[in-house]
């Protein structure tokens, strides 16, 4: 299955909409075979607080390894804060080898470091698997007075000084997904006022504090606080078509009619020149968990899309984002020289 891109007005912001790659081949063994496995729990990082779309990401993969009996080692989900992600990869650098070190990642792993605010990439991991694509949504307060996506945009437009929250740094996923969807609706992309906070729980909380008119978060974590009674709603999501599940009453940004989309792809990676036979021992690992009902209950709840890549195409995927994201931010003035 392939997502079809959408665009946006400016050819260096067209980038922005990724696409999301074939599903790999997935095995069909029962069982996973490799010449080495854990010999004790495998820390699994989820480099945010908890109620962010990577604390989802490591805190289903864990009970769904555990659930369905695949690994004889429990998946350990630790959440190490700050930073936008750049606290836990400098700790995880300094673990190099270690082939009990996970961590979940997604684009700010490109992002942050492209802004300035990390000495640490994806260069510097252990490329494992690629495993789902999530799609960016905003939320707003169940009674705020903005009804759709125009509305906000359009209150945005009138007061610059209107906050937009996120859960990623400056200058990182959920900031260059906001910046993106101004740009595409006609307004300067460099004046939205984003407010990082630390993860998307820290996000929310704000939201409903009232601290922020609105919030950008992925699809994914936030599914499980939609629906009737909920404190939020959601105003658009960048998929090309409307999800299933818990979003499905959520219109796209094309509906609204803003030509606009943004893929939020996420795996894992592991410590620093982590051993191959390791890393194989994973990308069979994962590959199995894809095939098992459990995780495919889990999947369509959160909204996601299977995108598996092994290691190695994985390591490749990054590398090419790496190139169209450093063209991306400096189309936004963010790009850190």
């Amino acid at each position: 299955m392939t997502a079809t891109p959408l665009t946006s007005r400016k050819p260096g912001l067209k980038r922005l909409a990724l696409l999301a790659l074939p599903l790999a081949a997935l095995a069909g063994t029962s069982t996973v075979q490799a010449d080495w496995e854990p010999t004790r729990p495998v820390e699994f990082v989820a480099p945010a607080n908890p109620g962010g779309g990577w604390d989802t990401l490591v805190r289903t993969v864990s009970r769904v390894l555990q659930e369905e009996g695949l690994a004889e080692q429990n998946f350990a989900p630790i959440n190490v804060p700050g930073g936008g992600g750049a606290v836990a990869w400098a700790q995880i650098a300094r673990d190099g080898g270690n082939p009990h070190k996970l961590f979940a990642t997604s684009p700010p792993i490109i992002l942050v470091p492209l802004a300035g605010t990390s000495r640490f990439d994806h260069s510097d991991f252990t490329p494992i698997a690629r495993l789902i694509t999530d799609y960016s949504i905003v939320l707003v307060a169940a009674d705020s007075e903005y009804q759709d996506l125009n509305d906000l945009l359009e209150a945005v437009r009138e007061d610059p000084s209107l906050s937009i929250g996120g859960g990623s740094a400056p200058g990182s996923m959920d900031h260059i997904a906001m910046a993106g969807l101004a740009d595409a609706a006609g307004l300067e992309a460099s004046s939205v006022n984003y407010i990082a906070f630390s993860g998307g729980g820290e996000a929310m909380t704000n939201l409903l504090g009232g601290h922020v008119e609105a919030v950008i978060s992925g699809a994914g974590e936030v599914a499980g606080q939609l629906g009737e009674g909920s404190e939020v709603r959601a105003l658009g999501v960048s998929s090309p078509e409307r999800l299933s599940g818990a979003l499905a009453e959520v219109p796209t940004y094309q509906e609204q009619g803003i030509d606009y989309g943004f893929d939020i792809w996420r795996g894992v990676l592991g410590a620093p020149d982590m051993p191959e036979e390791a890393v194989a021992y994973y990308e069979a690992l994962f590959a199995e968990m894809l095939e098992t009902e459990g995780w495919q209950q889990a999947r369509d709840q959160l909204g996601w899309l299977d995108a598996y890549q092994d290691g190695e195409t994985f390591g490749a995927f990054l590398d090419a984002q790496r190139d169209q994201f450093s063209e991306i931010l400096d189309d936004l003035g963010l790009l850190r020289r």
